[in-house]
């Protein structure tokens, strides 16, 4: 990893107006966007409440009325005359940093919005069905007060499910469940040629359904998902363990967390790791409790999602001076512990919005809604951001041979290393060159066989990009199913900077001329 450690500084950087504008920011993220976040909050959960009101029968009838109008609008397309297709979704609106530019490209809109009720919740079969546009709040909302869950619930509220299927989505469970997309059952699509088939893992369309996860909506229009429930209990038993050593030592904590060599200790429901320095960090494990263990005299219950609490990641530091200790959280506000403060980032946001006084006045509003952060920021702060900020996941594994801790003889086990925050020379003023850095990463992870989430900022080339991913089952998914001309690539989806309409047509023209070409040299051979 030495090369990730050269110095990407270079020199004082000069004070511009944009410093300034981010510096002050806070000042119309209180007075502006906190007050219409928490209107859009109170208009949604009113949307959510209005919604389970329905019988799942009205609900499932205006679902299939919704897909028929998805059908309709498709079919109104002229290949030769309209763009390629996508959402009607504001480019503002997808919760991550990488630059929604390729809607800036010539295409014809389809409007996904309805799309956004829990249709039902099995619990013989153990599914949840909903439509791509639930949110991981809206879930856990109705799922944990029948002691029911999703098996990865992401920790971020906002998160919606189409986003966590056609994108990346990973959580402290999935050690034992693996990413959100696997744990689906099935998923319901709307073709280019506005079929609407139910694939599965093991029906005709079980290759559509094994290509959709990474895919980020380039093989159809996702509009339901049926999603494995597990049974939970309703507090979650935290145990916070301070880890002091090199970064070598604090990986191995978290291997011993994942996969114990200890045959006597039992791999924990969810593990999660801090890292607050090159020589400090925080494990935590946690495993579902009922609340008659969490209320036995002696034992802490700790109320995490109130509004007046302290940000879940300075909460977890004080494991640090304090040595280990545990406590029970209620597990939905478990699930959700870094959303009040979007992890870290809202420090850098509100830098005082951790305070006691501001938590206990105005705490309640937080967080800004990420979409209107996004919205308001301008072309310069957006810039500013992907220059000097980091903000990354990665999923990586071991680079040895062997099989490692955690692997069994059909899987590796895979880590996500998330990174977030501004770099420290940054705040000291000094020149970052953030390009360099994500270059340097995403080399990296190619010689590795890591990967890049695709939410986050890219430097990777065509090349690069197909290097670091395996692109023969996707490419076969879009001959197969017909999107070639109808969807972007997920390469020009996630490719930084502006699409042009020509540059985009003129890709996705030289795939057909190959796909022909082959089609051509597979007669010849017949």
């Amino acid at each position: 990893m030495a090369e990730l450690q050269e110095p990407l500084v270079r020199g004082k950087r000069k004070t511009r107006l944009v410093d300034f504008l981010v510096q002050f920011r806070w000042i119309f993220v209180i007075f502006f966007l906190l007050p219409i976040s928490a209107l859009i909050y109170l208009n949604t959960y009113l949307s959510v409440m209005w919604s389970a009101m329905k019988s799942e029968k009205k609900r499932q009838k205006e679902h299939e009325e919704n897909v028929r109008k998805v059908v309709k609008r498709l079919k109104q397309r002229n290949p030769k005359k309209d763009g390629l297709v996508c959402t009607a979704r504001k480019p503002w609106i997808a919760v991550g940093m990488r630059n929604v530019d390729y809607k800036r490209a010539r295409h014809f809109e389809v409007d996904l919005s309805a799309f956004r009720n829990i249709l039902e919740i099995d619990a013989d079969r153990m599914v949840a069905k909903v439509e791509p546009l639930v949110n991981m709040g809206q879930i856990t909302r109705a799922t944990c007060p029948m002691n029911l869950s999703i098996a990865v619930v992401s920790e971020l509220e906002d998160l919606t499910v189409g986003g966590l299927i056609n994108g990346y989505g990973i959580e402290g469970s999935s050690h034992i469940y693996g990413l959100f997309s696997d744990t689906v059952v099935a998923v319901e699509m709307v073709l280019a040629d506005g079929r609407v088939v139910r694939a599965t893992k093991d029906n005709e369309h079980s290759d559509l359904f094994y290509g959709v996860p990474w895919s980020q909506g380039t093989l159809g229009f996702l509009v339901s998902a049926e999603i494995k429930l597990i049974r939970i209990k309703e507090y979650m038993r935290l145990t916070y363990t301070p880890v002091r050593g090199s970064l070598k030592d604090i990986a191995q904590d978290y291997a011993d967390a994942v996969a114990p060599t200890d045959p006597s200790k039992v791999t924990a429901d969810f593990i999660e790791g801090l890292v607050f320095s090159e020589t400090e960090g925080v494990m935590m494990t946690g495993s579902y409790a009922s609340g008659e263990e969490a209320r036995r005299k002696g034992n802490k219950i700790n109320n995490v999602g109130w509004w007046f609490k302290p940000w879940f990641y300075q909460h977890v530091q004080t494991a640090l001076r304090k040595g280990e200790f545990v406590e029970y959280i209620p597990t939905r506000q478990y699930y959700h512990r870094h959303t009040r403060s979007l992890f870290w980032e809202c420090k850098l946001i509100l830098p005082f919005a951790d305070q006691l006084w501001f938590r206990y006045l105005l705490g309640w509003l937080m967080p800004p809604k990420v979409s209107l952060l996004k919205a308001t920021q301008g072309e310069a702060i957006r810039n500013y951001y992907h220059d000097n900020h980091v903000i990354q996941d990665m999923l990586v594994a071991g680079f040895e041979l062997n099989q490692r801790q955690g692997d069994t003889r059909y899987a590796q086990m895979f880590t996500d290393v998330g990174v977030y925050y501004t770099p420290a020379c940054v705040f000291r003023g000094e020149e970052f060159d953030g390009a360099l850095a994500v270059h340097r990463l995403e080399q990296w992870l190619i010689r590795n066989h890591g990967y890049e989430t695709q939410y986050a900022v890219t430097e990777l080339s065509e090349k690069d990009f197909w290097r670091m991913f395996d692109a023969s089952h996707y490419e076969l998914c879009r001959r197969k199913y017909g999107t070639v001309g109808t969807f972007m690539s997920v390469y020009y989806k996630s490719k930084k900077g502006r699409k042009s309409d020509r540059e985009v047509r003129e890709a996705e023209a030289a795939v057909l001329l190959e796909t022909a070409g082959n089609a051509e040299e597979e007669e010849e051979e017949d």
